[in-house]
């Protein structure tokens, strides 16, 4: 087994989750993970844990979707007994073909997430993380080797977590002391919102790994302006590009794609919350160096801004502040590596990539 592996399940049982002796941890992978479910398996045993593994398949899931009526989907009680029940769970992304489901009516993948949407929240309330097995499909997707994926994986995720937290501390303590935020990227995006009484959270080694953002929830009616998202989005097992979003009162009046603007507008339409943000976050994972079609890695790439419509997290809302609730979290990246700056209340605090508290900061075009 290749060691990066068992250091990755080493960091995900060490930092990710707290296990203790007796506890149930649930570990949810597809068949191509298999050796990142031996390596959780053994460090689990170490600490006493009780390992419980839950399989998954694209093909399945394909072959389930379609055959299904769009009227048949209900909330799972086996689901929800999990998410409430379970100690621990370990949620690993793997593919051996990254379009299965891209010939799944969008219909059907809306309504499915809309029954799932209590469960989806008391997970989201677990001590709960996502991360990523380096499978021959998601390197097809990246258009890259498996052997190179392999090693854009593991230097992602397998780092100094402490130094990257202290790092994103910086842009934390900026996001928490502000008000308003402004991102501006060349002619194509100058959006507002306000962020006064949100609350800014540190992602470095805990619900998602790779880490490697600072982020927190506009004030739902806040967000007025426009962005182009220019880096592609997978959303429902397609690739939707050119994404530009155009809002009012916080709410998205006007909307379009370059390719699948069928799956955003689908996207948009699952619920009310769905056609407001409910993420704003600053990606600073910088051994994130490339776009690889996969946001758990995309959205923490440095020099990007990533903004999602849908559900809010709750850790990110202040206790007087309203929640931005939906069925759907869909996060869109902008480049912010070039002609792009952020403000907060008014004074930049990073432009074409660099922040404020780096080396090379240039306050003034």
């Amino acid at each position: 087994m290749d060691p990066r592996v068992r250091e990755h399940a080493e960091v995900l049982v060490e930092d990710c989750i707290d296990v203790s002796e007796g506890d149930d941890v649930v570990v949810m992978a597809p068949a191509v993970a298999e050796d990142l479910v031996v390596a959780l398996y053994e460090e689990l045993g170490e600490r006493g844990a009780l390992p419980h593994y839950s399989g998954g398949s694209s093909r399945a899931n394909r072959a389930y979707m379609r055959a299904a009526d769009v009227d048949d989907f209900v909330e799972s009680d086996i689901r929800m007994t999990i998410a409430e029940t379970a100690d621990a769970i370990v949620q690993i992304l793997g593919s051996r073909n990254s379009f299965e489901t891209s010939d799944v009516d969008p219909e059907k993948t809306a309504a499915r997430q809309r029954a799932n949407e209590d469960a989806m929240a008391v997970f989201m309330e677990n001590d709960w993380v996502l991360t990523q097995y380096p499978a021959p499909g998601d390197a097809q997707k990246a258009e890259m080797s498996t052997a190179a994926y392999e090693d854009f994986v593991w230097n992602a995720v397998n780092k100094d977590w402490e130094a990257q937290r202290d790092f994103q501390a910086n842009m934390v303590e900026i996001l928490n002391e502000g008000s308003e935020v402004r991102i501006v990227s060349g002619d194509t995006t100058d959006v507002t919102m306000s962020i006064d009484g949100m609350v800014a959270e540190n992602d470095w080694a805990d619900v998602n790994m790779p880490a490697g953002e600072a982020f927190t929830a506009p004030v739902p009616d806040s967000v007025e302006g426009e962005v182009l998202f220019d880096k592609p989005l997978m959303a429902q097992g397609r690739e939707v590009e050119g994404v530009y979003l155009r809002f009012e009162g916080g709410e998205v009046v006007e909307h379009s794609a370059e390719k699948n603007e069928e799956v955003l507008t689908s996207v948009l339409e699952t619920d009310e919350g769905a056609r407001r943000l409910g993420e704003l976050g600053i990606g600073m994972n910088r051994d994130i160096d490339r776009f690889t079609y996969n946001m758990l890695f995309d959205e923490k790439m440095g020099d990007t801004v990533h903004m999602a419509v849908g559900r809010a997290y709750p850790e990110t809302v202040g206790e007087d502040r309203e929640r931005n609730e939906s069925a759907v979290h869909q996060d869109m990246i902008v480049d912010m590596s070039e002609d792009s700056y952020i403000e907060v209340d008014g004074e930049v605090v990073q432009r074409n990539g660099t922040f404020r508290f780096e080396d090379g900061f240039e306050s003034e075009a």
